[in-house]
């Protein structure tokens, strides 16, 4: 599928209208549903197509953020033949009680995989969990950026952003 296909796609299929509260705590007139996008498996094989080419030569696994992340990086795994971890928000209280599940992170260097990134919150606080358990950074990959603040927020933990596309660049397909 071509990118401005893609893109076309991406914003009919997830693009929502309304009164939303982003995990940012930002108000928004509009939304992106991501679980629209990730749940088609032409378009999340389109996706993780087009990601792909985003990736760094250098690192050792893919780091899918709760919830929306995993599909994503689950899906580039099997294109990519990376390993994937699986990051949670929380540990669990029971089981393995791990914040990442799967492979094995401590002296990895791990690419964060995201859906939307508004402000980047949820990154920064995965990453330096990440990396209390001994895991580096390489950087952080998404599928849309919001433009409201993300790219600044992770350069400012040391974590450079590559999206696949830009809200600007979504409504400019229109």
């Amino acid at each position: 599928m071509e990118r401005n296909e893609l893109a076309k796609k991406i914003y009919e299929t997830a693009h929502l209208t309304g009164h939303f509260v982003l995990r940012s705590g930002q108000v928004s007139n509009e939304y992106f549903d991501k679980y629209r996008f990730e749940s088609v498996p032409s378009l999340l094989e389109a996706i993780a197509e087009h990601l792909a080419e985003l990736l760094p030569n250098d690192f050792d696994a893919l780091a899918g953020l709760e919830m929306g992340g995993i599909p994503l990086a689950t899906a580039l795994s099997m294109k990519t033949g990376k390993p994937v971890v699986f990051v949670r928000k929380k540990a669990k209280d029971y089981g393995t009680c791990k914040i990442a599940e799967g492979y094995e992170v401590s002296g990895k260097r791990l690419l964060i995989v995201e859906d939307v990134i508004t402000s980047g919150g949820q990154v920064v606080i995965s990453a330096n969990d990440l990396r209390s358990i001994g895991a580096e950074i390489v950087g952080a990959i998404c599928v849309i950026n919001r433009q409201s603040g993300g790219t600044e927020a992770l350069a400012k933990a040391g974590i450079n952003l590559k999206e696949l596309f830009t809200m600007s660049q979504l409504k400019e397909t229109l």
